[in-house]
């Protein structure tokens, strides 16, 4: 069995459910991966905690209790090094890869950007689930860990537990993807599923939304297609070859879909869902988002709630089709621990 040294930036709601899983799953991981995953370090807004010398690991469940009680990472006991700086952890640790969970940033990236760059110039790993570097600097990162040959995962960054990537990716290998086209947004799909179900009006599908933890106190993210595009991005640069950033994406949100536009729709036999779209056209890739009427027996019509969906035009596979994948902390960091069980098969330490 290998062991795998992590560093964990970021311990908020993705990041504490990370830690769960590790503790939760370690049985699980030695036995059928062959993976012992040890979390040497924890960063956090405030400093870091660092495992000692002499032990292995931070014990998850320690810290998880500490914190939820009240206490801050760098105030874990001995394992508490107020003021550490994520950069600095990462380039004086012996470590194989981070976990890069901390708050996604659209307009610096930061500090995730600081933290992938650090690990990625060392060769370590990087496993992550915020967007925000990755929208903003793809191709640098791709070129820092071609050149120091470390790896980028990002499957939690492009739809979480939806596997988005592993479809284009591996499913489909071989294939010409011609089109992507998806519901990568499950705040969006919840509130037109309420207004298109039960024919609620915008502003109260909107409000359940939150009052369920499906959306943000500020949803705009969400409802003006940003979460959607971004995500879109992402998957075009990483399967079509595109090198686009966020101004290469035409958007437009749901904020303005009103109870008429719905019954419009049901009423030639359609429904509203927000789509992003990839797709030729002129010989370029063009990406949007934007609310779209689809055929109900089109597969993205039966998507319904907060789930999500993302469908592959092919040339020699044809139409392929996933759907499901709850939006929430424990569905990112299921995507995070299974990028990490792929990356430890990928590099030849996993079964």
């Amino acid at each position: 069995m290998r062991a795998q040294r992590l560093i964990l930036c970021g311990f908020g709601k993705v990041g504490q459910a990370f830690a769960q899983l590790l503790h939760e799953r370690r049985e699980l991981l030695q036995t059928r991966y062959a993976l012992g995953l040890n979390l040497v370090a924890v960063v956090d807004i405030g400093g870091a905690a660092l495992a000692p010398r002499g032990l292995p690991m931070i014990p998850p469940s320690e810290l998880l209790a500490h914190v939820k009680t009240g206490g801050t990472v760098e105030g874990f006991g001995d394992f508490g090094m107020p003021g550490a700086t994520g950069e600095a952890v990462i380039d004086s640790l012996e470590a194989d890869l981070i976990v890069e969970a901390t708050p996604t940033n659209l307009i610096t990236g930061e500090p995730g950007l600081r933290h992938m760059r650090a690990a990625l110039r060392r060769g370590l790993h990087v496993v992550a689930a915020n967007k925000g570097p990755l929208v903003l600097c793809y191709a640098e990162l791709q070129a820092l860990s071609q050149e120091h040959q470390g790896q980028l995962y990002m499957s939690a960054a492009t739809a979480a537990a939806l596997p988005t990537l592993d479809v284009g990716q591996t499913c489909l290998a071989g294939t010409q993807i011609l089109s992507i086209e998806g519901i990568l947004n499950g705040t969006t799909n919840f509130i037109l599923t309420k207004m298109q179900d039960e024919g609620y009006q915008y502003l109260d599908a909107l409000q359940e939304a939150q009052a369920r933890g499906i959306a943000e106190t500020d949803p705009t993210l969400d409802v003006e297609g940003f979460d959607t595009a971004n995500k879109l991005l992402l998957l075009s640069n990483i399967l079509l070859g595109t090198g686009y950033g966020p101004n290469d994406v035409s958007r437009h949100g749901i904020a303005h879909i009103t109870p008429q536009m719905v019954m419009d729709a049901r009423r030639v036999g359609k429904c509203l869902k927000l789509i992003g779209r990839a797709g030729l056209s002129h010989g370029k890739v063009r990406l949007s988002v934007a609310p779209e009427e689809l055929a109900l027996d089109h597969p993205l019509a039966s998507v319904h709630g907060a789930e999500k969906a993302v469908t592959y035009e092919t040339d020699t596979m044809g139409r392929v089709t996933v759907m499901g994948g709850p939006s929430s902390p424990t569905g990112a960091a299921a995507a995070l621990l299974k990028d990490i069980i792929n990356l430890s098969r990928a590099t030849g330490h996993g079964p």
